[in-house]
């Protein structure tokens, strides 16, 4: 079949035969308008596809899919500064996004928390590589590390005050479905491991930022939220109902 005639949607670049490709511009306007009818849906670091593209900034299939497009991530990086300021810490905060993809939620996270550090982590070589290459474009002031994000403790040295901003998107994979929506068991790795991980590791006070869908399963979340001493779900109206992306903060430690 020829490439013209397939449908880019979901499916075909995240789990199909995109996956792992450099998507030509035109790929990435079908993307949008096939899946979202908006040829600039994949618009990030603060640019439309075209002049992200004409830059020399490039996305696999998948990350073309998974990552925070700019309308999003903005009001991301919005939510969890008007968390993270409304308690003054001398020391400061660090901002930790442990699968960090295209890059681009840290990218407006770091633009919302101008006097935070950014730190990233991607295991994946390809998406890695293309990531680095992007932002050393756009001059940005983040450390990447080709690393698990297991690895976070060896990598961040921390003030007992310090808060640490943590970004939570593991991939969702088929933790996704229309059936049930997102369930939080089912990412890679599951959120508990994760935010567990965090909890034993970092003493710290902690604001976790946990991207989530419109849809969650009820039983994941509730399993999910008795960890935290604080938390509340927003829910952006920025697609049609039933595609929406929404966001979980929630604090371990201290409250807002």
């Amino acid at each position: 079949m020829a490439e013209e005639a397939l449908t880019y949607d979901r499916q075909l670049l995240l789990l199909g035969s995109k996956r792992n490709e450099v998507l030509d511009l035109w790929e990435v306007h079908r993307y949008g308008t096939d899946s979202y009818g908006d040829a600039d849906y994949v618009s990030i670091y603060g640019l439309a596809p075209s002049e992200w593209y004409r830059k020399g900034i490039r996305l696999l299939g998948r990350t073309a899919v998974e990552c925070t497009r700019d309308r999003l991530a903005d009001a991301i990086g919005r939510d969890i500064a008007a968390v993270a300021n409304s308690e003054h810490r001398a020391s400061g905060s660090t901002v930790v996004d442990l699968f960090v993809g295209s890059g681009n939620t840290l990218f407006w996270m770091l633009r919302h928390l101008t006097e935070s550090r950014g730190v990233g982590f991607e295991l994946d070589n390809q998406v890695f590589q293309l990531t680095r290459q992007n932002l050393s474009i756009l001059g940005m002031p983040a450390e990447i590390h080709h690393e698990d994000y297991a690895k976070v403790a060896l990598r961040l040295s921390l003030a007992a005050d310090q808060l640490l901003i943590a970004f939570v998107a593991p991939p969702w994979g088929e933790a996704l479905t229309n059936a049930s929506g997102l369930d939080l068991r089912r990412t890679s790795p599951p959120l508990t491991e994760i935010v567990d991980l965090l909890l034993d590791q970092f003493p710290n006070p902690l604001l976790f930022a946990i991207q989530v869908y419109e849809k969650i399963d009820a039983i994941s979340l509730a399993e999910l939220t008795p960890r935290f001493d604080w938390s509340a779900l927003n829910i952006y109206d920025f697609n049609v109902p039933g595609q929406n992306h929404g966001l979980l903060l929630a604090t371990r430690g201290w409250r807002p």
